[in-house]
This record gives structure tokens, C-alpha cells and sequence, in this order.
């Protein structure tokens, strides 16, 4: 789910974007790990007083699937190339939207149902911007990230390796792009 948050109290980013400094270039935090910072921290990274928008978007392990009792996924990645494509993801984010900063982590190993797997957060001068490119960086990430999701079922159901319904027969899939609204009149 995306929310928009107003930035006018927002806390200062500066003790959180000190904390993540092997992971951060100005302008994006990007971490793939069994710790992966909390939602609090990613949005005071992208706490920016020139911003009067904040959106985020966090990925929940579901308690269900087909009839299915889901009791945790487990993710594999392999974590330096994983990073990297969330990188050029942000950078891509920047060229089609208005952002300050991006935020965009992943966990790897177990996570239980209703615990987050995936945070992104953007920072925008307006919303719009920002909503639009977390629905983007979430879309593209499950289309082209090298991150693996295990379904553990309760019970005798076992488990199964899932394909992200954005990629299909070795080629991306229903990834989102900013439209261009100049040439309408």
C-alpha cells in the first residue's frame, strides 16, 4: 500500500543516513540482508525539507495462497548483484520522476506472515511524483531483481518456488512507466 506522508515535522535525516553509509550514494539507500533497516529508518534517509512528499510502499507476507495457509516466506538473493540492480532501478526512478531521495530494501532469509519483506520509500517536492515511482521501483523490482521467494505452507502442503507474475519466460513484464502527458492537448 502507498501512503503520501507530510514532511513539515518530520525528523532530521542526518543520524540515519551516517548509520548506512556502505550502502548509500547521495541520494539512495539501497540494502538486500537479513537485517534490512526498518521503515522509520528509510524514511528518515528520505526526509528532505525541499520535499512536501513521502511515499512508501512495504511488501507483507500474506497468511494465504490458493486455499493455502501460508506460514513465512524464505528469500534467496545473490546480495552484490541484487544491489546493483536495485541501483540502476533508482537511478532509472530519478530519470522518470521529480525525486530526492530513494530508499529501497530487501530481506533476505525467513520472514512470518505480517512481517515486511520489501521497503521502498520516495521522497518528492509533490506527490504525485513520488507515488508513481514507488509503484514503478516495486513493479521493476519484482520483474528484474535477482531475489528468489520460497511459499512455506502449514502442514503436509510443503513448499514451492515462486515466479513474480512481472516475469514471465526470461523477459520482463507489466513493469510500469510515467506516461508522457506533454503531447495530450
Amino acid at each position: 500500500m502507498s501512503t503520501t506522508t507530510d514532511t513539515a515535522t518530520a525528523p532530521s535525516t542526518a543520524d540515519t543516513k551516517d548509520s548506512f553509509s556502505e550502502t548509500t550514494l547521495s541520494k539512495f539507500l539501497i540494502k538486500v540482508s537479513e537485517d534490512m533497516p526498518t521503515l522509520d529508518e528509510c524514511y528518515k534517509f528520505c526526509n528532505d525539507p525541499s520535499c512536501g512528499a513521502i511515499s512508501t510502499f512495504i511488501g507483507t507476507t500474506r497468511d494465504n495462497f490458493n486455499n493455502k495457509e501460508v506460514i513465512r516466506l524464505s528469500y534467496e538473493g545473490y546480495v552484490p548483484m541484487a544491489e546493483k540492480e536495485l541501483r540502476k532501478l533508482c537511478e532509472k526512478a530519478c530519470s522518470l520522476y521529480d525525486l530526492s531521495r530513494v530508499a529501497m530494501v530487501h530481506k533476505l532469509g525467513d520472514c512470518p506472515v505480517g512481517e515486511a519483506s520489501v521497503v521502498i520509500v520516495c521522497s518528492s517536492p509533490h506527490r504525485r511524483d513520488s507515488l508513481d515511482a514507488v509503484s514503478f521501483l516495486i513493479d521493476a523490482l519484482k520483474a528484474t531483481v535477482p531475489i528468489w521467494k520460497r511459499e512455506v505452507y502449514a502442514g503436509d502442503e510443503g513448499s514451492v518456488w515462486k515466479e513474480n507474475v512481472e516475469w514471465r519466460e526470461g523477459k520482463a513484464m507489466r513493469v510500469m512507466v510515467k506516461e508522457d502527458t506533454t503531447s495530450l492537448s
